[in-house]
């Protein structure tokens, strides 16, 4: 799991690469959320264009991590899911959850409506 960050404004795009599953995955995952929040970062996209898969761990990381940031005060976005992806939240009814995005600018914009 490699993790890249930017920055768009006041949001903070995680762009993810490789596999969300139990062990390092999730971990990654969990570390760079929590690490943005302790930093004051509200506003974040997960980026997960180049995500091959995700296990039942991923996607309970996934849920912790939207926890967490409402908890906070703060909104996270999921942008680019995979036909995969999509196919898993909306078969685990966790899809009507997320707000998602395919498009970047579209997921910015969204932060200030």
């Amino acid at each position: 799991m490699k993790i890249g960050e930017r920055t768009i404004g006041d949001v903070r795009i995680l762009d993810f690469s490789g596999k969300i599953a139990l062990g390092e995955g999730t971990m990654a995952v969990r570390n760079a959320v929590r690490g943005l929040l302790q930093n004051g970062t509200k506003n974040i996209v997960l980026n997960l264009a180049d995500v091959s898969s995700v296990d039942s761990a991923g996607v309970g990381e996934l849920m912790s991590a939207y926890t967490t940031v409402v908890n906070a005060g703060g909104k996270l976005m999921l942008l680019n899911l995979t036909k995969r992806i999509e196919d898993l939240l909306a078969i685990t009814k966790l899809l009507t959850l997320f707000d998602t995005y395919d498009s970047e600018a579209e997921a910015i914009k969204s932060f200030s409506a």
